[in-house]
């Protein structure tokens, strides 16, 4: 399996694709940098969080790091898994390649792990730019607290990024056209970044009404939207890496005037953000590994043909 997956690394690192992502890697990191440099004088960030605020800080045109991965990391994602089946089940190598003494499932364990390992590569090119730079730019370093944010960060969003190459994957098993698999993919990624916040406030008032403007009524409505916005993986990432890297958020809730008085207002520990977020990371995790079990287990059934 090793042998496929140093191949198609290789095949990644050459491709045009991949050097088209990575140029967008570098204009959203210069993007970041200047978002940061514009706002992160009046942020007035306490001790402890200044470094975070690079990645976290929007200008007053560009938004931060943060919202630009969010919408970033799906279309690497995408780019790199939407034609690793079918586009070898087309131009006939696939077969060639399975004559071979090679176990079916290293095929397509090989493609995966590649691609993991190539937005990996990219992730961390990013995040290490913006730390350089920015780092010369603010003059303060980050504390060890931040430096395990940061990697936390960089491995939630590996995840992230493994959903939408493990769900375009998927896509490239089950259609054999290239063009089906690629528009499908980009189909629900514009459904889970755009329509479903569309559609959860048309949900929300049809089953809880706020006609009457009662606050339980309206506290509820909110609710129930929220919670029908995180079934997209978007939502799950924009809200962990929001706690994870803002530790002066304390409640994805809604939270009363009365229990917002009881409420310390000091950044967060790592172990109070990872607690909060723990539902969004196990979801997150599993969606990933959902999505690359069903296009394992459909690649292991189908019949691989010579012609």
């Amino acid at each position: 399996m090793f042998a496929i997956v140093r191949k198609e690394l290789a095949d990644y690192v050459t491709s045009i694709r991949f050097v088209a992502s990575f140029i967008l890697v570098l204009l959203v990191s210069a993007a970041a940098l200047w978002a940061a440099s514009e706002g992160i004088r009046g942020a007035n960030l306490p001790e402890g969080i200044v470094f975070l605020g690079l990645f976290t800080t929007s200008g007053t045109v560009v938004p931060s790091l943060t919202y630009l991965v969010s919408l970033l990391i799906p279309i690497i994602g995408i780019a790199l898994g939407f034609d690793a089946i079918n586009s070898e089940r087309v131009g006939g190598t696939l077969s060639r390649v399975l004559a071979q003494p090679v176990f079916r499932d290293s095929v397509i364990n090989g493609k995966f792990l590649a691609g993991v390992v190539a937005l990996a590569i990219m992730v961390a090119a990013m995040l290490l730019l913006i730390a350089g730079y920015g780092l010369s730019m603010i003059g303060v370093p980050p504390t060890a607290e931040e430096i395990i944010r940061l990697f936390l960060y960089f491995v939630l969003t590996v995840v992230y990024g493994a959903f939408w190459m493990g769900m375009a994957i998927l896509f490239s098993v089950v259609f054999r056209r290239v063009a089906a698999s690629l528009l499908f993919s980009l189909a629900l990624w514009l459904f889970f970044s755009i329509f479903i916040l569309l559609i959860a406030p048309g949900i929300a008032n049809v089953l809880v009404p706020t006609a009457d403007g009662a606050q339980a009524e309206l506290i509820r409505n909110m609710e129930l939207q929220r919670m029908i916005t995180r079934i997209s993986p978007n939502i799950l990432f924009q809200e962990a890496t929001t706690v994870l890297l803002v530790p002066l958020v304390r409640s994805l809730g809604i939270v009363s005037q009365s229990h917002a008085a009881y409420m310390v207002p000091n950044p967060l520990s790592l172990g109070q953000s990872i607690l909060l977020i723990w539902p969004h990371i196990t979801g997150l995790i599993g969606l990933s590994a959902i999505c690359f079990a069903a296009s394992y287990i459909l690649f292991m059934r189908q019949e691989i043909r010579a012609t």
